[in-house]
């Protein structure tokens, strides 16, 4: 995302193909090893941060960080309070504990606090209903062999049980979804993909996935394992409403495809942490969004048997990265330029209204 090279082809299930590439595609890459399955060490970033310095870098990008601490407490606040002195531009992530106030990490004032936003390119899913209506959603699993006949439609958690409202392992086996397209709720703190993979162990046909009131209309495009579209909050209530009104309800999912054009983006994303800076609240943050949802991104296995392999992934850890080459790219062009010189140019000339000309929501 950084600084990849130009990709042709590159795609996912055929969706958002084109050709990729990182934002400063002639940069050098030196990766630092920080993390490893138990989590990311202060004393590893530490090290890795140090040893970056000593080899002279000229930017660091770090898609990680931790709770909010003292800057004296902070190891990535520390590390790159000497990276800067160092003439080395930081960028970091937000983090992913939006929509909530005072939610950031990495919040220093010299360091680069990128939050995510939405881009306007849409993989799109509609789920129609019996009636008539349907709601646009998102799917990277967009199967061509799939009926767009209206087949029975029932809600996981009529049955009252929290576990089925999230389609939970085990939780829908003694439901009848068989040939049935099945309404889940996100959350239940069950990954969306399993919410998936329930539904077809129980037989179901299709999966409708419908966002919280927090995620509101932000849905992801993510790799089914069913036919199955993730539609915002609003839609899922007007779903809920629609079988509650009959007694036969009916639904299916139409596949688009790849949709360009969103007048509507950039938006901040719902899992983006928002400020104000708990530890220096004078100070606004985060400094800058950049696209952060539903980005297509290197990926070390394939998903669809297409080389090079590719993925549709979600966070402030794929934001970051777009503005650590927007940052190279600065670097290479005034090799001169301090970091806050960089910094200040990019927040700076930053847009501050979406595609449509408006305000950019959130």
């Amino acid at each position: 995302t950084a600084a990849g090279r130009l990709v042709q082809g590159a795609s996912v299930f055929g969706n958002a193909k084109g050709t990729a590439v990182g934002m400063a595609p002639d940069a050098h890459l030196a990766i630092y090893k920080v993390c490893d399955l138990f989590g990311c060490s202060e004393s590893a970033i530490l090290a890795g941060m140090d040893t970056a310095i000593q080899d002279g870098v000229d930017i660091l990008s770090l898609s990680l960080g931790g709770p909010p601490a003292p800057f004296f407490d902070d190891p990535i606040a520390l590390g790159a309070f000497s990276a800067i002195q160092k003439g080395i531009f930081v960028s970091c992530s937000a983090a992913n504990a939006g929509p909530f106030y005072s939610s950031l990490s990495n919040e220093a004032p010299w360091i680069l606090t990128v939050g995510a936003s939405t881009i306007d390119r849409r993989i799109v899913a509609a789920a129609k209903l019996g009636n008539g209506e349907a709601f646009n959603g998102e799917s990277v699993f967009q199967p061509n062999n799939f009926t767009s006949t209206l087949l029975p439609l029932v809600y996981a958690g009529a049955n009252g049980n929290d576990s089925s409202t999230f389609c939970a392992p085990g939780s829908l086996q003694s439901m009848d979804v068989k040939g049935k397209v099945v309404l889940c709720e996100i959350g239940g703190f069950v990954r969306r993909v399993d919410k998936g993979q329930e539904v077809k162990s129980a037989g179901g046909a299709a999966m409708i996935l419908m966002n919280s009131h927090i995620e509101d209309f932000n849905p992801f495009a993510d790799v089914h394992v069913l036919p199955a579209t993730h539609v915002s909050y609003k839609a899922g209530l007007a779903i809920k409403n629609y079988i509650n009104s009959t007694s036969t309800p009916t639904a299916t999912i139409l596949f688009q495809g790849t949709v360009i054009g969103n007048p509507h983006a950039p938006a901040v994303t719902s899992f983006s942490s928002r400020g104000p800076s708990l530890e220096s609240p004078g100070i606004l943050k985060p400094d800058i969004i950049g696209p952060g949802q539903n980005i297509l991104a290197a990926w070390p296995l394939s998903l669809d048997n297409n080389l090079p392999p590719f993925n549709i992934i979600s966070g402030t850890s794929m934001s970051c990265p777009h503005l650590s080459g927007i940052a190279a790219l600065l670097k290479n062009s005034h090799p001169d330029w301090s970091p806050a010189a960089i910094k200040s140019a990019i927040m700076t000339s930053a847009n501050t209204v979406n595609l449509g000309g408006k305000p950019i929501l959130e």
